[in-house]
C-alpha cells in the first residue's frame, strides 16, 4: 500500500468517527465513556496523518 492511498484510508476512518462522535452525542443511548473512547481514536489516527504527512513531506 503506497503511503498515499494509506493517508486517504486514514482520513476516511477519520471522518467516519467524526460522524460517529456527533451521532452518539446525539443520541441518549451512548455514554461519555463510549464517546470518550470515539474521541481518542479519532485523535490517535489523525496523529498518526499529521506523523505520517510530515514525513512524507520531508
Amino acid at each position: 500500500m503506497s503511503l498515499s492511498s494509506h493517508l486517504k484510508e486514514l482520513r476516511n476512518k477519520h471522518e467516519t468517527l467524526s460522524q460517529e462522535v456527533e451521532q452518539a452525542q446525539r443520541s441518549p443511548a451512548f455514554d461519555d465513556i463510549q464517546i470518550t473512547a470515539l474521541k481518542r481514536q479519532k485523535l490517535k489516527i489523525k496523529e498518526e496523518i499529521e506523523r505520517l504527512s510530515e514525513s512524507a513531506n520531508a
